[in-house]
């Protein structure tokens, strides 16, 4: 009779506590409908958004489509990536209340060759670019050509977004490239979204009158611009007011003197706020001499900017750097069978810049592709904040202007000990209220005139100086009118990084350092030792799978044990 009833006693008791325990489930899950919170337990916090993509989500008034083509059998690199490409969406659509939508598509599962021929025309056009994965295993050797890549949508307007991205400089470093399209991927979908969204957009104006590269040899980058901004160019010619409107300028391989009224108008656009991107060639060299001669000089630029640049912090000097970390150019080593013989060699005077700043600009960034480049050094600049963005590699060597180039060195071995000039400046981003290089001698003119007003110090503002003009020039093919991307070789049918870069340095000088900022975040790749794996396959396969089976069943067996003692006694 006491058995039953403490029987009865307890299974009372179990009872309230289940009523307790679903009650307070019940209690939990009404509060968490009304308040969000996500929790990221990574070292990294690799699943906590920023502050500016929160921004960005929130503004959302409509439903954002993104279409993934990231879809297949992959290997176990892209398949982390899949992974994470997904969970970031999660992320976005719990972020945005539901108004990011998505759906994965698998374009080669179509049975039908024609209309997968036809897909992937259409996703080639839109500029997803494709990705053949070589898996080379210890058992079997598999190929698989994928499209890692999005099309993202927003009231009628389209934009796409590269998930995966294969740097030159890391061809055959797979797992890096697949770390680096991870770290970006907040990045690369904010931008999209941005990108479908946006409607006042900043004006960008590149200068005219000087030689600068023109509308065939900058139409890439101008078209790159377009994406994000209002791009004009403008020709001076002292106009008082030609840069009104503009928010940010771009002096591109200019090749002629500018007048102290030029300068003066150039350096009250940046006292009133006006951002600028300098892109100088600090050494100019004849190009046509040198195709037809096979040898030409080198010449210090005369530009008449030498004292602008200085007040703003930084000196370019006319020296022409020769680099073996560079690109190669085709030369004709004779004839055969009545045709040129055209072979690649290594030309110095072409630098490839690998970043290795951290700055958001440049962080990640491939090769950066260059032609006959100088060097610049910062200066002391009251309150300027100078920013190292682009070096040369070690292997370095400058060359004080006058200085021949004949192309016959290309067929020697260079001498390594020259290259001692190591790490030369290249790149350099300029951040604070600049003063006037005019400061206390105004031109009369501009004094007489009320409506211009003339200021010493500028507004907190920005420039970015690079000792090159050909890092913003593309390749025109005359015969078919064909535009090539700019940082694009057409002979070695490689892409380099320059439009990325030239992007990064105008999002960031308008401002848009909040999607630059994303660049910055690291996501650790935790891979295991394949040497290990390859000598001992056998014994970490029976770690990783029997191992954790073996935990499981010893927990059990002390349990039962723990168990039995207690209701036996």
């Amino acid at each position: 009779m006491v058995k039953n009833k403490t029987n009865s006693t307890q299974k009372r008791k179990d009872v309230a506590m289940l009523i307790v325990v679903a009650a307070i489930l019940i209690l939990i899950n009404f509060v968490g409908y009304f308040l969000f919170k996500r929790f990221d337990l990574t070292s990294e916090k690799r699943y906590t958004l920023s502050e500016s993509t929160k921004k960005l989500l929130k503004e959302i008034d409509d439903v954002v489509y993104v279409k993934v083509y990231l879809q297949g059998n992959f290997n176990p690199s892209f398949t982390r990536l899949r992974n994470e490409t997904k969970e970031l969406l999660d992320e976005y659509r719990a972020y945005s209340g539901d108004k990011i939508e998505y759906e994965f598509i698998n374009p080669l599962e179509n049975p039908n060759k024609e209309e997968v021929d036809n897909i992937e025309k259409q996703l080639f056009q839109k500029g997803i670019i494709p990705e053949q994965i070589i898996d080379r295993s210890s058992q079997k050797v598999s190929e698989t050509y994928i499209w890692p890549g999005a099309i993202v949508s927003y009231r009628g307007k389209e934009s796409v977004w590269q998930i995966y991205k294969r740097q030159v400089a890391l061809q055959n470093q797979q797992e890096q490239n697949i770390n680096n399209s991870i770290q970006e991927l907040e990045y690369g979908l904010s931008n999209s979204i941005r990108k479908t969204k946006t409607i006042r957009k900043a004006e960008v104006v590149f200068l005219e009158g000087h030689g600068e590269l023109d509308t065939i040899y900058c139409a890439d980058f101008m078209t790159a611009l377009s994406e994000y901004y209002k791009v004009s160019r403008v020709a001076m010619n002292d106009k008082l007011y030609a840069l009104k409107g503009a928010d940010a300028i771009v002096i591109a391989q200019p090749d002629s003197v500018f007048t102290d009224k030029e300068k003066f108008l150039i350096d009250q656009f940046i006292m009133h706020g006006g951002k600028a991107l300098w892109l100088i060639d600090p050494v100019y060299v004849n190009r046509d001499t040198l195709n037809t001669q096979g040898y030409t000089l080198g010449f210090k630029n005369e530009l008449n900017l030498d004292d602008i640049l200085f007040k703003y912090g930084v000196r370019l000097n006319p020296v022409l750097v020769q680099d073996l970390q560079c690109a190669r150019v085709p030369i004709n080593m004779g004839f055969k069978k009545g045709q040129p013989d055209f072979q690649p060699f290594p030309w110095v005077y072409y630098p490839l810049i690998l970043p290795v700043s951290s700055h958001p600009i440049v962080k990640n960034l491939d090769l950066i592709r260059t032609e006959f480049i100088g060097t610049l050094d910062t200066v002391f600049a009251r309150g300027i904040k100078k920013t190292i963005l682009l070096q040369t590699s070690k292997y370095t060597k400058t060359q004080a202007t006058p200085t021949r180039v004949n192309v016959g060195m290309i067929r020697y071995q260079p001498n390594e000990k020259q290259y001692i000039n190591s790490f030369q400046n290249f790149a350099c981003l300029l951040e604070g209220s600049f003063e006037s290089v005019f400061k206390n001698r105004i031109p009369t003119a501009f004094m007489e005139d009320k409506a211009f007003d003339v200021m010493g110090n500028s507004k907190p503002t920005r420039m970015i100086v690079v000792a090159d003009g050909d890092i913003a020039k593309n390749e025109y093919q005359r015969s078919t009118g064909k535009v090539y991307p700019v940082g694009f070789d057409s002979y070695m049918n490689e892409q380099f990084a320059n439009r990325t870069f030239l992007l990064n340095c105008m999002n960031y000088l308008l401002d848009d350092e909040g999607l630059l900022q994303l660049r910055s975040r690291e996501v650790k790749l935790r891979l295991l030792d394949k040497k290990k794996i390859a000598l001992q396959p056998t014994k970490w396969k029976l770690i990783n799978v029997g191992l954790p089976l073996l935990i499981i069943l010893l927990f059990g067996l002390i349990q039962f044990y723990i168990r039995k003692k207690k209701y036996t006694n």
